[in-house]
């Protein structure tokens, strides 16, 4: 994948979750986003991080102690964790619910 083709696919997938986000009370859950990265705060003061790393190639993602990197997959078009292979939306999902002790999905 080139540069313009990385940064397509990154920002649409920063954009998804940022629409996401949008729907959440902000006393609940707030975010801000900047120049490629979205910062989820909770209001039991966890913070949630994904980001765009331009030199890899790659969307990071942390959540509290634990971090991921994922590839985009043109097959299944989506990105990937590159260790387990675990889909970014889904690990969001997951994580958010975790901490907000109920059910969301992007």
């Amino acid at each position: 994948m080139d540069r313009q083709d990385f940064h397509l696919r990154a920002d649409a997938c920063l954009a998804r979750v940022e629409q996401w986000l949008e729907d959440f009370d902000p006393d609940e859950l707030d975010f801000t986003s900047a120049d490629g990265v979205v910062k989820l705060e909770f209001a039991t003061g966890q913070t949630f991080v994904l980001n765009r790393q331009t030199a890899a190639h790659q969307m990071w993602f942390a959540a509290g102690a634990s971090a991921w990197h994922y590839d985009w997959d043109a097959a299944s078009e989506s990105w990937l964790c590159d260790k387990d292979g675990h889909e970014l939306l889904a690990r969001i999902g997951e994580s958010t619910s975790g901490t907000l002790g109920r059910t969301v999905a992007p």
